[in-house]
This record gives C-alpha cells, structure tokens and sequence, in this order.
C-alpha cells in the first residue's frame, strides 16, 4: 500500500480508468456477438457495416489493438460471403 499521497491518488485513478475500460470492452463484446447473431442469420451486408463501426470506435478508444480490428473485420467479412 502506497505512503504518498500522490501514489494513493494513482492508485485511485488507475481503479477507476480499469473499471472503466472493463465496462467498455463487455459493451463492445456484447454488440458484436448481437450483430454476428445478426449477420449469421440473415448474410446481411448493410450489418457489416455496424459490426465495422463497433470495431473502429473500438480502436479510437483504445480497446482493441488495429491489428485485432483488422483481423476481426475480416472475419465478419467472411461471416457475409
């Protein structure tokens, strides 16, 4: 357990950012598995685009690597065809 002050205070704030970014990711999970629900069912192209989206909001929020988002996209590309 951190003395100083400002080592109480990281320690704080690192709690909080990881239950942040833990809420994030299960949203994330949770509407891709929807949407590849979706895209299973119907072969549906305009869902691609949604499954696109969730993934690159994903990346600019620094949940998934863009590699992982990449490889990702394409096997929901794949999913479609």
């Amino acid at each position: 357990m951190p003395n100083i002050k400002s080592a109480k205070k990281r320690v704080k704030v690192n709690a909080a950012k990881r239950m942040q970014n833990k809420i994030q990711k299960s949203e994330m999970k949770t509407q891709l598995k929807a949407i590849a629900a979706k895209i299973a069912e119907t072969k549906d192209e305009k869902l691609l685009s949604d499954a696109y989206k969730t993934i690159d909001q994903a990346v600019a929020k620094g949940l998934l690597h863009r590699n992982t988002a990449a490889r990702k996209k394409a096997q929901y590309a794949a999913m479609v065809k």
